[in-house]
């Protein structure tokens, strides 16, 4: 998601700073954002008469400090979440905001580390982010006006419309989407339906735009799993526990579109 997130800013004409542990993750950043930003070009997703703002990759923290906001968006695990924000947290300015984009951790659980828990807010982009302009905005308990001022103001201004949630466990969309991904999942696991059954039905009677399991194959299977798993461990509900076929799939190494097949097989799409 990071990679969507800096094409999006930087298809709206401003400068991003893209900070990986290594120089071939940002080697590979650079030609998915390049992907990206075609992609989005395509789509007629960019504000138009804008040139796209300058990428600047780097492996060094201290790249951050003057920036006017930091996202995070590591893996969905709170530990490295906490880890990354902290770091930046001790090269940015008091007044900058610092924004996790998480799918379901509550903005509080990570702020309880931070020297200014003020400073921190929660995005939810959705995927693909440089194509889809609602972002849900989540504030903590203890995140201030000037931060969520700060960061609908910057959305706005990548043509970007926020919504502002208050902080629990996955939030709005997570809670109300990833159990029905599980479900939907699981239906194929019972051998109920195949994948492009429980899919087209979705999509033909119900209106869903691609169908739950072409949406858990975007999303990332093993996000997906991250995610519920973080949501049954923090509520305790069945809905929220991975069903067998997501393990399976994750442990198989069949992920989605990322690596060319999940519920779908996307290998002829990619290549």
């Amino acid at each position: 998601m990071g990679t969507a997130i800096a094409t999006t800013v930087l298809g709206s004409g401003l400068p991003v700073v893209l900070l990986d542990v290594g120089q071939a993750e940002l080697d590979r950043a650079e030609r998915t954002i390049e992907t990206q930003l075609r992609h989005a070009r395509m789509m007629d997703a960019l504000p138009s008469g804008r040139t796209p703002g300058r990428l600047v990759t780097t492996t060094s923290l201290s790249a951050l400090a003057g920036a006017r906001a930091v996202v995070e968006a590591v893996v969905e695990h709170q530990a490295t979440k906490v880890g990354v924000l902290v770091d930046a947290a001790g090269v940015i300015d008091a007044d900058t905001p610092l924004i996790s984009n998480t799918s379901g951790i509550p903005i509080d659980a990570l702020a309880d580390s931070l020297p200014r828990p003020q400073q921190l807010i929660g995005t939810h982009f959705m995927n693909p982010a440089y194509l889809i302009d609602l972002v849900e905005v989540i504030r903590g308990p203890r995140t201030d006006e000037a931060t969520v001022t700060a960061v609908t103001e910057l959305l706005a201004a990548l043509n970007r419309r926020a919504v502002v949630v208050r902080d629990s466990p996955g939030f709005v969309t997570s809670r109300l989407l990833h159990p029905m991904l599980n479900d939907a999942a699981r239906l194929v696991d019972e051998d109920v339906a195949t994948a492009q059954d429980v899919d087209r039905l979705m999509v033909g009677c119900l209106g869903h735009r691609t169908g739950p399991l072409r949406t858990a194959d975007l999303i990332g299977l093993d996000n997906l799993v991250d995610s519920l798993a973080a949501l049954y461990e923090r509520t305790g509900e069945q809905r929220y526990r991975p069903c067998e076929q997501l393990l399976a799939k994750v442990r198989d190494g069949d992920l989605g579109r990322k690596s060319g097949r999940g519920f779908h097989d996307y290998r002829e799409t990619l290549s």
